[in-house]
């Protein structure tokens, strides 16, 4: 075992988890498995998070600083924000290409997407909102009584108190502007944002002043904070190191626990759950895994000639295999960094900058999804969005995903905000809510992925890759080698 890679060790985890929750699950013994293994895979995500913030902070900061020419400082970053912001628009618009030839809200039986239909107009007729076709079922008199019998159940609707709490999660100041995005990225308080992961860009723009101003200070004086930042970020490296010797173990506890909360001690609720969405995730999936095995590479193909197919997929395993079981870039983050530094041979300049600012604002796999799910849930409902109306949603995802925190569901939160803006009841999110969990551990390795490859490309522009294909990228974190 302690020749196997790394990535493999994890992935051996993640298989004992899922079985270990199935076996629990048949023997009624998923209440000890969430007692007493599953908090270890939450103190896995806590050690990953622990390490996140600060490690974003001084890798920023040296990043910036160790650049040294202010104007190589804005060309790559504004570089890096064009680049993130194209494979955004790609991703929500193959989503959007997908969802409307598979047409999976349209795979249920007429009479569930009729009473989908009734749910929708008691609930635009209550909040105010216009009739996105302009069709109304209410006014024909074969539905009066189902609509009746509809709007009793919909009193109900947010009983589910997760949904409820995402709901809530909102904001909906009413001083809020269209600049308001702008006004969130500058702290009042910097020890706040330090305090709260999901304030992660506050984070990255006090890390970028703060390393912007110590080019414009003498030498003299900046190199003691440099060496500073440079050492600490070495100790966070290590902490790094230390915590991933044992991420088979934690993996196989988070998986145990998931598995273990969905299913309870009734496999067949797995089951069942997954049937009745099955056609929308497969939609999602087709689209995710479109975006990591075709979509990343022929991009960084065009770009990048050196660094072959499988040999980008062998560097980075260890940490697309980290996203998939943690479902969170920015626990992620230390090791996409090690693995693209280590494995890619990205000049630590490069992805000290652009990888912290990529598991923030890079949320290709989360914008599929969300395009993915708006249509999903628009012809589940038997509403016929226009092309202006599908536009909308491929503007506000890509706004939403900037503002998306690195954290597992996050995505969840800003669909609600995505169904606002066309005009689609937000509590619909606990139609979808099942699945979530499984489709983001995907749309985090597309996260992971669209960030290793644009560092790359970054790289490779400022002559700072230096890959070679016959290192051994399992070894990157073996302390014993």
């Amino acid at each position: 075992m302690k020749k196997l890679a790394l990535h493999w060790k994890i992935i051996i985890g993640m298989v004992f988890g899922i079985i270990w929750a199935l076996l629990s699950s048949a023997m009624g013994w998923s209440q000890f498995t969430i007692d007493w293994i599953d908090p270890f895979g939450t103190i896995f995500i806590n050690l990953l998070k622990l390490i996140a913030v600060p490690l974003v902070l001084f890798s920023i900061i040296g990043g910036v600083a160790n650049i040294g020419d202010p104007k190589r400082l804005g060309r790559m970053g504004g570089k890096t924000l064009g680049i993130y912001l194209v494979t955004t628009i790609m991703a929500i618009s193959l989503g959007l290409l997908l969802v409307n030839l598979v047409k999976p809200g349209e795979m249920l039986d007429e009479q569930s997407r009729i009473d989908n239909r009734i749910s929708y107009e008691i609930w635009a007729a209550n909040e105010g909102h216009v009739i996105k076709d302009g069709i109304n079922y209410l006014q024909k008199p074969e539905y009066f009584e189902r609509a009746q019998e509809i709007s009793e159940l919909s009193k109900s609707q947010l009983k589910d108190a997760a949904v409820a709490d995402k709901m809530k999660s909102v904001k909906t100041g009413e001083n809020s502007t269209p600049l308001q995005p702008l006004v969130d990225i500058v702290p009042s308080n910097f020890f706040q944002s330090l305090s709260n992961n999901g304030r992660m860009l506050q984070i990255i723009f006090f890390a970028i002043f703060f390393g912007v101003c110590l080019l414009f200070v003498p030498s003299e004086k900046s190199l003691p904070v440099m060496n500073f930042v440079n050492g600490v970020n070495e100790v966070f490296l290590k902490m790094v190191d230390i915590v991933m010797q044992g991420a088979p173990f934690f993996v196989f506890a988070l998986l145990a626990g998931v598995v273990s909360k969905m299913a309870g001690d009734d496999i067949g609720k797995v089951v069942e759950i997954f049937k009745g969405l099955s056609w929308y995730s497969m939609t999602v999936l087709i689209g995710l895994l479109l975006m990591i095995f075709v979509i990343y590479p022929m991009i960084l193909k065009f770009f990048v000639k050196k660094i072959p197919y499988k040999g980008f997929f062998k560097a980075m395993s260890p940490a697309q295999t980290l996203a998939f079981s943690t479902s969170s870039s920015a626990a992620t983050l230390p090791v996409t960094m090690e693995c693209v530094e280590e494995n890619l041979g990205v000049n630590k300049k490069i992805s000290s900058f652009v990888l912290p600012i990529g598991a923030t604002v890079n949320m290709d796999g989360t914008s599929l999804y969300q395009a993915v799910a708006v249509i999903f849930l628009a012809q589940m409902h038997m509403i016929d969005l226009t092309i202006g109306q599908q536009i909308t949603v491929v503007l506000t995802a890509t706004l939403a995903s900037v503002g998306s925190a690195a954290v597992p569901s996050a995505g969840l939160v800003m669909l609600i905000i995505v169904l606002s803006s066309v005009g689609l009841n937000p509590a619909w999110i606990a139609i979808i809510f099942p699945v979530d969990r499984i489709l983001d551990m995907f749309r985090t390795v597309v996260n992971v992925t669209g960030d290793a490859a644009v560092c790359s490309i970054i790289a490779d522009g400022e002559n700072m890759l230096d890959y070679n294909e016959h290192e051994n990228p399992s070894e990157t974190f073996d302390l014993d080698s």
